[in-house]
């Protein structure tokens, strides 16, 4: 006598809710193809597309309007910069983090204390979310990207607004187009139309950076008011 069997099927595996962080790292990984590391916020792996030069926002700020040309504001396609914080990133040809301390003593700033930090192989950086609109640090809404599904990245909260001290891109990368042939590097004899040679880059932000450090050094005592 044969006895009809039932096949229990397996139970099925819980489907994983996205978090919020993750369509900012399948627009980096899916849309423009660089590699990301594990964990929330998103963090950039350095060295592989790209290196990063870090340095003060002001001093970054003054570099890009003295390298630029003349009525171009600092939206105009270009290589990608960020501002995180106080503080500017600016990406740059891979092996431009292992270039700088020698360059730096080519340009003969190697012996001036300079807040410039590179970031190359091995480093990461705070994925910068869309691109700020205002003073306020709203970000614009999501733009669908071209040929596909995916958004541009944005700040996870319901307001759209970046966190506080969170990276954010002041010229993003452009979609569709390889990072590394808007990126600055030495083989750019006297630069591109969209990006300065390296040591040109690197001499303007030193000096800019020993600006800065200059402008905030420490103030003279005022002399005491003679009493009589």
């Amino acid at each position: 006598m044969a006895f009809a069997t039932s096949v229990v099927p397996l139970p099925r595996r819980p489907v994983e809710t996205a978090g919020p962080w993750d369509r900012v790292r399948r627009w980096y990984e899916s849309v423009l193809g660089w590699p990301t590391a594990p964990g929330s916020p998103v963090r950039l792996r350095a060295g592989v597309r790209f290196d990063v030069l870090d340095v003060p926002a002001g001093a970054g700020h003054a570099a890009l309007e003295r390298l630029g040309r003349p009525g171009a504001g600092l939206r105009r396609p270009g290589f990608p910069v960020a501002l995180w914080g106080e503080r500017m990133l600016l990406l740059v040809a891979v092996g431009g983090a292992d270039e700088l301390p020698g360059l730096l003593e080519w340009l003969e700033w190697g012996s001036l204390p300079l807040d410039l930090r590179a970031v190359g192989a091995g480093g990461l950086i705070e994925a910068p979310l869309g691109p700020a609109t205002g003073a306020g640090g709203l970000v614009g809404d999501a733009a669908p990207v071209p040929g596909s599904d995916l958004l541009s990245p944005y700040p996870p909260d319901r307001h759209r607004r970046s966190r506080r001290g969170a990276a954010v891109w002041l010229r993003p990368p452009e979609q569709g187009r390889e990072v590394e042939a808007s990126l600055p590097a030495l083989s750019a004899v006297g630069g591109t139309a969209s990006a300065p040679d390296l040591a040109r880059l690197v001499h303007t932000l030193a000096t800019e950076c020993h600006r800065v450090r200059l402008s905030h050094g420490p103030r003279l005592p005022r002399p005491a008011r003679a009493t009589r």
